[in-house]
Parts: C-alpha cells; sequence; structure tokens
C-alpha cells in the first residue's frame, strides 16, 4: 500500500531579529497547501525581562496574514487604526487586499516582565477575484471558535470548517485549518473532503500510515486520502488546507500577488511613501530590501 503523505517537509530556522521562526512553507517541493503559502512556526521562545518582539511597520497586498497563539501575546496595530493584543488561543486574521501597513511589538509591560511565545504566523493567498479588496482586520476571542473535545482529543477549529463545525471566521475561498491536542496513545482520522491538506506537528511526535512525523515537520498528504494520525506520545498537530489556488502567485518579501506587475506596484508604492502609517507607531518602518 502507498503512503498517504505525498511530501514530508521539514522546517529551516529563521532569524527575525531577536527570536527563531522555523519556516515550513513555501518550499521548493510545495509552496502552497489550499491558500496557505507562507507557515512559520514561532518558538517556543523566552524573552527575558527587558527583551521582546520588536517588528516596525511593514507592508502587505493581495493575502490575508493569520496570527494564532498557543503561549503569550503579540500586540498589532494597523493602517487601520486598529490597535489588538493577540492572546492565546484567539485568532488574529488581517486581509491585505489592495493593501495595509501593520507592525507587531510586545507591550512594555510584557517587555519588562517578559514572557514565552509559542505559536504560528501564517499567510493565505487570496483568490484573484479578492486580491484587492478592501483591507481588513478582524479578532476572534478564543471562547468564539469551535472547541470539539472527544477520545482524548481537543479542536479548535480555527478557520474554515472541520468534523461538523464551522469557524465565524470569514475566509474567501474553502479553508481548512484546525489546532488539535492529542493525548498519547490517540489517533485522529482525517477525511478526504477538503482538496489540499496536511498536518504539522506543533509539539511531540505523530505517525501517519506508519511514518514518523517529528515536531516543527508538516506532512501534505495525497489528494483524497483518508489517513489516520496516531499519537503515541502526547502531541499537538495543526490541520491546515482547502482548496486549491486559482493559478500560481509570486512572493517577493511581504508582498504575494498573482502576477509580478502588482508586485513591482507594491515595491514603487512602498519606498515612494504612498502606503497609510499606522497611528500610534509612525515613526518607525522597515525599508523595502535591496534584493
Amino acid at each position: 500500500m502507498s503512503s498517504p503523505i505525498e511530501i514530508l517537509i521539514k522546517p529551516r530556522k529563521r532569524d527575525l531579529g531577536g527570536f527563531f521562526v522555523r519556516r515550513v512553507l513555501p518550499d521548493a517541493r510545495r509552496r502552497t497547501v489550499g491558500p496557505f503559502i507562507f507557515f512559520d512556526h514561532i518558538g517556543p521562545a523566552t524573552f527575558a525581562p527587558g527583551e521582546g518582539i520588536n517588528v516596525r511597520p511593514h507592508p502587505h497586498v493581495c493575502l490575508a496574514t493569520v496570527t494564532y497563539l498557543f503561549e503569550g501575546e503579540i500586540f498589532h496595530r494597523d493602517s487601520l487604526g486598529h490597535a489588538q493584543a493577540t492572546s492565546p488561543l484567539a485568532v488574529n486574521w488581517m486581509t491585505a487586499g489592495r493593501g495595509i501597513v501593520h507592525s507587531e511589538r510586545t507591550r512594555p509591560e510584557l517587555r519588562e516582565a517578559g514572557q514565552r511565545l509559542h505559536g504560528i504566523q501564517s499567510w493565505v493567498a487570496l483568490p484573484r477575484e479578492f486580491e484587492e479588496t478592501d483591507p481588513s482586520f478582524r479578532h476572534h476571542p478564543a471562547d468564539t471558535l469551535p472547541l470539539i473535545e472527544a477520545d482524548g482529543l481537543r479542536m479548535r477549529v480555527i478557520a474554515g470548517y472541520a468534523f461538523g463545525e464551522h469557524s465565524p471566521v470569514v475566509t474567501c475561498s474553502d479553508t481548512l485549518y484546525v489546532d488539535v491536542q492529542m493525548q498519547a496513545g490517540t489517533q485522529l482520522k482525517l477525511g478526504a473532503e477538503h482538496q489540499e491538506r496536511a498536518v504539522h506537528v506543533c509539539e511531540g511526535a505523530v505517525e501517519i500510515a506508519g511514518e514518523s512525523v517529528g515536531e516543527g515537520s508538516m506532512a501534505v498528504l495525497k489528494e483524497g486520502a483518508q489517513v489516520r494520525v496516531r499519537a503515541g506520545e502526547a502531541a499537538r498537530v495543526m490541520l491546515l488546507g482547502g482548496d486549491r489556488l486559482d493559478g500560481e502567485r509570486h512572493i517577493w518579501w511581504n508582498f504575494v500577488a498573482s502576477s509580478k506587475a502588482r508586485i513591482e506596484r507594491a515595491k514603487e508604492d512602498w519606498s515612494e511613501g504612498r502606503f497609510p502609517k499606522v497611528p500610534g507607531d509612525e515613526e518607525e518602518f522597515i525599508p523595502l530590501p535591496d534584493s
């Protein structure tokens, strides 16, 4: 019997300025899974008193950013005037559309005390018909997301639908995004209702069709395959996927678009200062990279 795993992606470590992430998507062999085009596993990282995150204002176009934390907090500000902390198990969903600017920092009181940070930041590419939609931001507290508890599993539907539940998060295409905590000895049956699917291991290790998938790795599943994810030890996985993208996407720095010309326009707009500023965080910005 052939394996239901199409590709097993190992993460690459990236320094984001004082803390490391494990980057999984895009990968040279698989750039996207459903609409997910970028996937960073943050931490777990421990910030000592006086340390924190300082991601200065920067732009995005034609995508949505999704922040979901297991531990810690990141404070978001954007050019629409939103100022919102992302707390554990809540969702910050920011649709860039035709263009938005945001910053991500540690609040002064948390910086003074120090904190532990662990979670996922991902980008979802927008369908072509929605690439130039109006920018928006939505915060969804943890208690608004569907929670399913059964047979040693604790599953929170972050976006899209799964296991008979729908998330209140508004998406532009079919989406699968679920946080699953698994007790030792449990198993999860994953159906084929979504076109593309992957299992990312955040903590512990799992087994899929006899193949071990360790912490930080992502198993991209074959289309239509019915799989059972087994946890010999306590584990936490993210299920992600959805409809295949409607064509190629180009990525350059923080820009994603279906045309290279759109990215060139975004680069020029940022270098010429035509993007709006972030209220409350107007003094700094990340310059356009040289390459």
